[in-house]
C-alpha cells in the first residue's frame, strides 16, 4: 500500500489510491474509485464508485465527489464544496440511469462552499469563488462568482487575478510568474 488511510477511514476493496496519497479520517473510498499519485482527501470526504481523481488533487473536508464526476491533475476542492449528479431529483423517484457527467479540468479550483450542478464542465486553471453556483459550463481561466455564477474576470495559473476584459483581444502578464497571457473571441490562453 503506497498511501496512508488514518484508521477510522474505509476504503473499499477495489478502490485504487495511488502513491502518496492521504486519506484522513471518517473518509469513505468506494470500490470502484480511482484515485490518482499525491492526493489528500480530509476529513469526512466520501469518494463513490465511478469517479476518476487525478494526480496532485486536494479534497478539503466535508466534501462528496459522487458517482459520474472526474477530477483532473491538480484540482483544488475547498471544504464543504457540492458535487450533484442527479439535475432534477426526487426520492420518489429513481434516476441512477440519468446521471449527468461532470469533468472538472486540470489545475481549476473549487472554492469553499461552491456548488457544481452535474453536466457542467470547469475549465483549465478556472477559479470558482466561495459559494458561487455553477450551473453552466466554465472556460478555462474564468474567475467565477455569484449565484447563479457569473464570470468576473481571469485568473493565472498560479492563481492571480489577471488584468483582461472579460471579452475582446487582449494580452497580459500574470503580476506573479510574469507568464503571459492572451485573449481572443473571448477566449484566454497561455502563451508558451
Amino acid at each position: 500500500m503506497g498511501y496512508t488511510a488514518h484508521p477510522s477511514a474505509i476504503v473499499d476493496e477495489g478502490a485504487q489510491i495511488g502513491d502518496g496519497s492521504r486519506v484522513w479520517h471518517f473518509v469513505h473510498v468506494s470500490p470502484g474509485a480511482r484515485i490518482g499519485q499525491r492526493c489528500s482527501l480530509g476529513q469526512n470526504v466520501y469518494v463513490g464508485n465511478d469517479v476518476t481523481i487525478g494526480d496532485n488533487v486536494k479534497i478539503q473536508n466535508n466534501v462528496s465527489v459522487y458517482d459520474a464526476v472526474t477530477l483532473e491533475d491538480d484540482v483544488f476542492c475547498g471544504p464543504s464544496m457540492v458535487f450533484t449528479n442527479v439535475y432534477n431529483p426526487r426520492s420518489a423517484v429513481t434516476r441512477k440511469d440519468e446521471y449527468r457527467r461532470t469533468l472538472v479540468k486540470r489545475g481549476a479550483t473549487l472554492g469553499a462552499n461552491c456548488t457544481i450542478v452535474c453536466g457542467t464542465t470547469i475549465g483549465e486553471y478556472a477559479f470558482v469563488g466561495a459559494g458561487a453556483v455553477v450551473n453552466r459550463d466554465v472556460p478555462a481561466f474564468a474567475l467565477m462568482v455569484g449565484v447563479p455564477a457569473r464570470q468576473a474576470g481571469w485568473m493565472s495559473r498560479f492563481g492571480e487575478r489577471l488584468d483582461l476584459p472579460l471579452t475582446g483581444d487582449a494580452e497580459t502578464v500574470c503580476p506573479h510568474t510574469g507568464e503571459r497571457y492572451v485573449l481572443r473571441a473571448g477566449v484566454c490562453s497561455l502563451q508558451a
